[in-house]
């Protein structure tokens, strides 16, 4: 690469930074190993950058990057449990609308139910604006397996969000049980 071309790769590759951010975000589900995640990717694309054919699609190449990265990762760490920080974070925080706080968790939460690789598709498709074409060399499957991941993520979605599928959130449902719990303990009635 000459030097012009190495400081255009560099701008590129700062510009499409926030994209693998928000990739990265999607796939982890922790902000600070997605943050970790997309830093190794960017560092990694830094250094194969001979490897990147100036013309092709920078996005896709990262988006190829960090998905390999994170399955690699992800083979590593099967047993490791962390503490989310990010949800506890969360808990600590007034939201100025909490109606749209506990929408958007509610969207997070169905995504999660979703097999990765519809997830992937949904995202990189539908958050990330990339062609089905591109989803389909990023993930090295065919155009039609794509579309039909994407069809597939968006009808689960829709289901599991309108159809009453996504159940109460982590956690969310023991304290609401033990208060009823101690009510009944108190009214000395029993719970059915």
């Amino acid at each position: 690469m000459t030097d012009r071309q190495t400081m255009r790769f560099e701008d590129d590759l700062l510009a499409a930074a926030p994209f693998l951010r928000a990739f990265a975000r999607t796939l982890c589900h922790d902000a600070e190993q997605a943050e970790d995640l997309a830093q190794e990717a960017l560092l990694k694309a830094w250094q194969a950058r001979d490897q990147f054919q100036p013309g092709t699609n920078l996005r896709a190449w990262l988006a190829t990057i960090l998905r390999n990265r994170f399955y690699s990762l992800g083979r590593r760490r099967k047993w490791h449990a962390d503490y989310d920080q990010e949800i506890m974070e969360r808990t600590l925080v007034a939201p100025d609308d909490p109606h749209g706080i506990v929408e958007l968790e509610d969207v997070r939460r169905a995504l999660a139910m979703l097999p990765d690789f519809q997830r992937e598709a949904l995202i990189l498709v539908g958050a990330g604006g990339m062609s089905y074409e591109e989803v389909a060399q990023i993930a090295g499957c065919p155009l039609g397996t794509v579309k039909s991941r994407v069809r597939r993520a968006r009808d689960e979605l829709q289901a599991i969000l309108f159809e009453g599928r996504l159940g109460p959130a982590d956690g969310a449902s023991a304290p609401l049980a033990a208060l009823v719990a101690d009510f009944d303990r108190l009214s000395g009635t029993q719970a059915a």
